[in-house]
């Protein structure tokens, strides 16, 4: 559980900022994370009077509020049509509709938590975040960063080509996964972001080309590769050693889902 000693609802980003900058204060999106720990605030930082909570779509990209809930990213059409389902399968497992209501973008990027859903699924994508200070930067790069108290204003999925799917292991259907994995093509080739290490999210790319003509071996070869190469560690769900072969599955499935199916190297020879 956690505590708070004052509740602030700011009236800009800059007072927000400021106020962020005391490391007993805390940006409060949805808070539902806050309760797995224990935890004093001494400012809660409310955003929800800086219209924050909306999703605009232009022709280029789709800018998503730091305050939009998971659940109305869940929903949202043009986003679902664009992804072709990605970004709702990455989203849908996690716990429940009440939850998801509670739960903000802002919330699950910012913190960067490894068994984020929907961190590791935007990864697939060609995706940028905005903050207050340091601007705009790729999410890839946000990802990767050291966590500051800086203040994340929105996430920018661009409309560019990319097909991606998402895939998870849960050892219950609404609890946290196991091991998460989007797959995604890209013009310049294939890649796999594996998550839930539990870890934060990685991203490995064919450098090798061995899908430049995929088939069910090659598939299999560039799954086997991809999770050997990935860190795994323990924890309370799962042992690194079963991660890495769930992780080997699930890419294999990504792979295959997002090229169409299965087909044996032996028919580009007959």
């Amino acid at each position: 559980m956690f505590t708070i000693g004052n509740y602030v609802k700011v009236s800009s980003l800059e007072e927000a900022y400021e106020l962020n900058q005391k490391k007993s204060n805390v940006v409060f999106g949805g808070g539902v994370w806050l309760r797995l720990g224990k935890k004093h605030i001494q400012t809660a930082i409310d955003l929800s009077n800086l219209g924050l909570d909306t999703i605009t779509e232009d022709e280029n990209e789709f800018s998503i509020g730091a305050m939009v809930r998971l659940r109305q990213l869940e929903t949202h059409k043009g986003i679902d049509a664009y992804t072709k389902g990605a970004v709702k399968e990455s989203l849908r497992h996690i716990v429940g509709v009440q939850m998801r209501n509670c739960a903000t973008v802002g919330g699950s990027i910012f913190a960067r938590f490894g068994f984020s859903d929907i961190l590791a699924c935007l990864l697939a994508f060609d995706c940028d975040v905005e903050l207050y200070q340091a601007g705009r930067i790729s999410l890839q790069a946000f990802a990767t960063m050291q966590k500051d108290n800086d203040i994340l204003v929105r996430v920018i999925l661009k409309k560019t080509p990319v097909e991606a799917v998402y895939l998870s292991q849960r050892n219950t259907a609404t609890d946290f996964p196991v091991v998460s994995c989007a797959v995604a093509k890209h013009t310049d080739g294939i890649y796999a972001v594996v998550g839930a290490r539990p870890c934060q999210p990685v991203i490995v790319k064919d450098t090798a080309g061995i899908l430049e003509h995929p088939c069910a071996e090659q598939i299999q070869e560039f799954a086997t590769q991809a999770a050997e190469g990935i860190a795994f560690a323990d924890n309370t769900r799962a042992s690194a050693t079963y991660r890495r072969h769930v992780a080997g599955v699930l890419i294999k499935r990504g792979v295959t889902q997002l090229l169409g199916g299965d087909k044996s190297c032996k028919s580009n020879y007959v």
